[in-house]
C-alpha cells in the first residue's frame, strides 16, 4: 500500500496483538514464491490498454490463495475484502486509495488460471520451494464427521444388530449409528 493512510489502517496498524489470521498471513507472505507464481502466470494476464485497466497480478494472485485458505466463493472473497482488514492488508489494497476487486473480477481470474492450467503449475511451484526448504505440501481433502443417531435396531431378518454399526461416546452421551 502506497500513499496516505486512511483512519481505519492507521487504526488498524496502532492495534497491539496479532490475531491467528495475521500471524498466518505473515508467514505465507514470507513463505511463498510469489516472484516464481507471478512468472508463470504474467504470460497470460491481460495487459493495460485493453479496456478498463487490470488490478495488480500481485494483487488477484493473493486474492486467489486467500480464497484457496479459507475456501471463499467469489462473493464471500468480495465481502471479506471490505470487511476484513489482514486480509486486504495482505492483498495490497486499502479502501481509503482504491477499490476492492468485485467477485466477477475475481471469478474472472480463476478463470484465466483454469483456462491456462496455471493452478497445477502454481501448486507444483509452491510444493517445489517448500520442499527444498524442508517443509511438506500435499493436496488433500478434509473431512468432518459428525455423530447422528440411529435406533439400534433389531428389526432385521435374523434378528441382530448390522455389523458395521457402532457405538461411540461423545461427552457423557452414547451414540449408535
Amino acid at each position: 500500500m502506497a500513499g496516505q493512510l486512511s483512519f481505519s489502517d492507521a487504526e488498524y496498524l496502532g492495534k497491539r496483538k496479532l490475531t491467528r489470521r495475521e500471524v498466518f498471513l505473515a508467514e505465507m507472505d514470507r513463505v511463498v514464491p510469489w516472484g516464481k507464481l507471478h512468472a508463470v502466470i504474467e504470460p497470460h494476464y491481460p495487459k493495460a490498454g485493453n479496456g478498463r485497466r487490470p488490478y495488480e497480478l500481485a494483487t488477484m494472485l493473493r486474492i486467489h490463495c486467500l480464497q484457496q485458505w479459507y475456501a471463499l466463493s467469489d462473493p464471500a472473497m468480495e465481502e471479506e475484502l471490505y470487511e476484513n482488514a489482514s486480509m486486504r492488508r495482505f492483498v495490497g489494497l486499502s479502501l481509503a486509495t482504491g477499490s476492492v476487486p468485485d467477485e466477477t473480477t475475481i471469478l474472472n481470474f480463476r478463470h484465466l488460471l483454469e483456462r491456462h492450467g496455471l493452478a497445477r503449475q502454481i501448486f507444483e511451484a509452491v510444493r517445489a520451494h517448500l520442499s527444498a526448504h524442508g517443509l511438506l505440501l500435499r493436496a488433500g481433502t478434509i473431512v468432518d464427521a459428525t455423530i447422528i443417531s440411529a435406533p439400534s435396531s433389531t428389526k432385521n431378518e435374523a434378528g441382530e444388530r448390522d455389523p458395521e454399526m457402532h457405538q461411540t461416546k461423545k461427552g457423557n452421551q452414547w451414540y449408535f449409528g
